[in-house]
């Protein structure tokens, strides 16, 4: 039989490794803890934020996933108009095969509006308005068939190896890509003064039909004012989900943010708030 020492021994033995696992586990614990606050939770299925200049990627989830893009194609709709060098005074009437027959969704540009190009450009950036993507398109040289032609060919010069346009508006769920592809489309679009301008514009208003028809910025960022935009896009078919693409001026960098496929009407916006708070609270975190 051991003797109280040895025994005393083996229980302070016992004891010491004990409080050792103890001090382990609590050091993993806390590690985990420091991890946790340093990540951001983010509802999109697809988000990338990434350095405008170096291309550091700060924030990466699922961003080869290719999926539909919805009305962010428009970004594409415009540069491919913009690089025709087309005449953006000419009037452009709104016809029939202008109307949404694939969705059925809605449009306050009637039928008959005349408007120049220019101001149909301003109403697909700003507004997202479908009726005037589709006909931007429509009257390219060649028609739509060489105008989508012109967009999968800007895709492949820009290297979005991800990327497939099948029309002007974005309705069209074969209209797909991925968030680092994205990234390079709102890097490119970003060199368009008038892209700059027209999709950073709070809200506009046309004469259309004997009207004056007033329409807002789809991005309720751009209307709030409290945040520095230079570029800007949403998106949504029910095939997408709620999309938001934007160039930003964050934390003293300036970032290329993208959010696919936010499940809720408000989501992309809330990611977007999470984002911003997150680099800041990262900052200050780094100055204390």
């Amino acid at each position: 039989m051991a003797s109280p020492q040895r025994r005393l021994h083996s229980l302070e033995r016992i004891v010491a490794v004990g409080a050792l696992f103890l001090v382990l586990a609590l050091a993993v614990g806390f590690a985990q803890a420091e991890d946790l606050r340093g990540k951001v939770q983010l509802r999109s299925a697809s988000v990338l934020v990434q350095d405008a200049d170096s291309g550091e990627v700060i924030l990466n989830k699922n961003s080869d996933a290719v999926v539909p893009i919805a009305s962010i194609t428009k970004l594409m709709t415009a540069m491919v108009t913009l690089d025709r060098g087309l005449d953006l005074q000419q009037r452009i009437v709104v016809s029939g095969d202008d109307v949404d027959a694939l969705k059925g969704t809605r449009s306050r540009l009637r039928t008959g509006s005349m408007l120049t190009r220019d101001q149909l450009l301003l109403l697909a950036l700003m507004a997202s308005e479908n009726r005037a993507a589709h006909a931007l398109g429509r009257t390219y040289p060649g028609g739509l068939e060489a105008f989508v032609a012109a967009m999968n060919a800007k895709a492949e010069a820009l290297g979005m190896k991800d990327s497939h346009f099948v029309d002007p508006t974005g309705l069209s769920s074969l209209n797909v890509s991925s968030a680092r592809d994205l990234a390079k489309l709102v890097r490119a679009a970003h060199g368009y003064e008038r892209i700059r301008e027209y999709t950073t514009t709070s809200q506009a208003s046309v004469s259309a039909m004997g009207r004056q028809v007033l329409y807002r910025n789809t991005n309720g960022l751009v209307r709030a004012g409290h945040w520095d935009i230079g570029l800007s896009k949403t998106g949504y078919i029910r095939e997408a989900g709620r999309c938001l693409v934007m160039r930003v001026r964050l934390a003293s960098r300036d970032l290329i943010v993208i959010l696919l496929d936010s499940w809720g009407r408000q989501t992309r916006i809330g990611d977007a708030n999470r984002i911003k708070r997150w680099l800041e609270s990262s900052i200050a975190g780094r100055r204390t």
